[in-house]
């Protein structure tokens, strides 16, 4: 081999050398930096929703998606009926000012929406279906269905399994793996607390009431409700059988359908300002002879205690049963 040729092989050889050096620093710098963020995919009513990275920026078209972030830590970026979820919602993680409001529930503006750019948008299937089309043009929408008319799904179930695919979609399933054995933690407290109690029984019936077109209408939540569940597993026993699947998780009676349960607990919630007990049902005949009402088995769990919801707002109604039933 003559000199020049091996002149060139030498070169060449350096030439390698030295690719292959920085390309296993590139590799090594990949290594212990960040990690590339990939896509995600989630399941809704909607079926599959994959986005090419997780979400940063998304606007809830309901308040349970927005308390599920909020338990996750992400403040959404725009929110449906923002007022009225003040109103009705009682959690302690607090929605920032600066969420903007996209109009209300049934119809959110499209407009506001848009200006948002938001990476996803989250919408519940009985408001929603509707528009599907036209929240898809704006940004990939993923839409849930929170009243499954399977009947071997309980609302509860329905309410985890949402959580944890909201939780895929932004990628914190590890802190959503924390917040719902919290959760079991707090059933086991509240239990223990509750056997030690001095109740006469631990049947219940737990009740919405507000005023109908005609009288005051009560709403019995029914033993597939997230309200009942949560009850449930804290050793109480709803008494209320419904004659037939109730896929809201309620059936709705008027003051004589509750005669029925009157040796049950009464837990209730009612609006201050539509209290129909103080109202439409202070001098009523039945109401007033009803047992838990003669010998004060009535629970007020407030107003603003939302039977529905998800995490937070099921530890909420589990402080607030826990303080009135134990501590009355």
């Amino acid at each position: 081999m003559n000199k020049s040729m091996k002149t060139l092989l030498v070169v060449a050889l350096s030439a390698i050398l030295l690719v292959g050096c920085s390309s296993k620093k590139n590799d090594d710098k990949d290594a212990v930096g960040e990690k590339p963020e990939s896509s995600v995919t989630i399941t809704g009513a909607n079926g599959e929703v994959t986005l090419d990275k997780p979400a940063k920026k998304i606007v809830v078209l309901e308040w349970t998606y927005a308390e599920d972030l909020l338990a996750l830590g992400m403040q959404p970026a725009g929110m449906a009926d923002i007022q009225e979820y003040h109103n009705w919602v009682n959690i302690d993680a607090e929605l920032s000012d600066d969420v903007a409001d996209v109009g209300g529930r049934q119809e959110p503006n499209l407009e506001e929406i848009a200006a948002l750019e938001p990476d996803l948008i989250i919408g519940v299937s009985f408001r929603h279906d509707a528009m599907i089309k036209d929240l898809e043009k704006i940004a990939p929408t993923v839409i849930f269905n929170p009243y499954p008319e399977d009947e071997s799904i309980d609302l509860y179930q329905e309410m985890t399994t949402t959580f944890n695919e909201i939780a895929k979609a932004i990628d914190k399933t590890d802190e959503a793996e924390k917040v719902l054995a919290h959760l079991d933690e707090k059933y086991e407290e509240a239990k223990a607390e509750i056997d030690k109690a001095d109740l006469k029984t631990k049947d219940f019936i737990l009740t919405l009431a507000y005023s109908g077109p005609q009288a005051p209408e009560i709403r019995v939540f029914t033993p597939n409700s997230m309200a009942s569940q949560i009850l449930e597993k804290i050793g109480l026993k709803n008494v209320h059988v419904p004659d037939q699947f109730e896929v809201f998780g309620s059936s709705t009676f008027n003051v004589e359908g509750l005669t029925k349960y009157e040796d049950a607990n009464y837990l209730f919630t009612v609006q201050d300002e539509d209290n129909v007990y103080e109202k439409q049902l202070k001098d009523n005949a039945v109401w007033k002879n009803l047992n838990f009402v003669t010998e004060n088995r009535l629970f007020d769990l407030g107003g603003d205690t939302w039977l529905y919801g998800g995490p937070l707002s099921a530890e909420t109604m589990l402080n607030r049963i826990v303080d009135t039933m134990v501590n009355k």
